[in-house]
């Protein structure tokens, strides 16, 4: 579950990026390499990343405030720190349109930047009130469109699937009875619908607030955050050089099983049907693997980070390393053969 909880703060007033000593640890950045921060946000791990070596950083985001904030830190770097507006699933089109060269590691953070969960304006959080937006970039539909336009099953649909929340129809049914008074606009205005329905919490529950899961879920939903995962994993694996590592942190189940998933698949570790039959891998066909594991588990933050950083606790990083095997076919990988 993503924690609403903002990141410690940096000198200077900046957040500290989660996990960042295991994220260098397993992204090795080296001396005339090139790296690509596709989840730029605060631009805490393209700066750790410059500062670990002497090589060169591509910082993506959809963004465009994180994209403006990134050329202002570029100006110290003396030209091995760029800065672009995108996704990083269209990391494909990127590429070839900044021609960085080989590349040498991609980090992904799939958290929501503290910016945005601290600026009310940007309808992230009901820690503040603000116009229930959610969106990433500055396009397509807001929350508040999602929540006043789709019927109760839909909206339902969306809670349980990218909220995990058990409670989703029930949340449904009262955010449809409101609309039909007035339309939803406000994030506090959603949390209280979401509140009320759920209902208290009962001894011995887990404390988080009752519309965490419901704002995931719209998030998730309204930024298409699971299909652009998957196509940014695909866009890693055609674009790192052999030996080239990818390096991923998640925030929730949803996202950690996508990763997870993904890179077993490719690293020919997808689960046999019994022990007397080889493993059912996408890279059957070609008995070749386009990763293997750095480790087969999650690397989970230490007990020190989550005392220093609650949003932390949460968080989960797998990571692994680009074979020189030819990367499997998009629509082969679709189709699951």
């Amino acid at each position: 579950m993503t924690d609403m909880t903002p990141h410690n703060d940096m000198p200077g007033g900046r957040h500290l990026p989660v996990m960042i000593d295991e994220v260098l640890e397993a992204l090795e950045p080296r001396d005339r390499e090139t790296y690509v921060d596709g989840t730029f946000g605060d631009g805490g791990y393209s700066e750790a990343i410059l500062n670990a070596a002497d090589c060169k950083v591509l910082g993506i985001d959809r963004d465009p405030l994180a994209v403006e904030r990134g050329r202002a830190i570029a100006a110290r770097y003396n030209g091995r720190l760029a800065v672009v507006r995108g996704r990083f699933g269209d990391l494909d089109a990127i590429l070839d349109a900044e021609k960085p060269g080989p590349i040498n590691g991609i980090v992904l953070d799939l958290g929501v930047s503290s910016n945005q969960l601290d600026t009310a304006e940007r309808g992230f959080s009901f820690r503040f009130d603000g116009p229930l937006d959610m969106r990433m970039g500055s396009d397509g539909q807001s929350a508040a469109d999602i929540v006043n336009a789709l019927d109760e099953t839909a909206l339902a649909d969306i809670i349980y699937r990218y909220g995990e929340e058990r409670k989703s129809r029930r949340i449904a049914r009262a955010i449809i009875a409101h609309r039909r008074e007035t339309p939803i606009l406000r994030t506090l205005e959603l949390a209280d619908i979401v509140s009320k329905a759920i209902g208290p919490t009962r001894p011995g529950q887990q404390a988080i607030h009752p519309a965490t899961r419901t704002f995931q879920a719209l998030r998730i939903y309204v930024n298409d955050e699971l299909d652009e995962l998957e196509s940014g994993l695909s866009a890693a694996e055609r674009a790192l050089a052999p030996e080239g590592r990818l390096v991923v942190v998640s925030f929730h189940s949803l996202e950690d099983r996508c990763v997870k998933d993904y890179l077993r698949d490719r690293s020919g570790g997808a689960p046999r049907p019994s022990r007397h039959t080889p493993p059912v891998s996408l890279m059957q066909d070609s008995g070749a693997s386009s990763f293997r594991l750095i480790r087969r588990k999650a690397v989970r933050p230490s007990e020190a980070e989550i005392a220093r950083n609650p949003r932390s606790r949460s968080a989960r990083l797998r990571a692994a390393i680009r074979t020189s095997a030819p990367a499997l076919d998009s629509d082969r990988a679709k189709e699951g053969i």
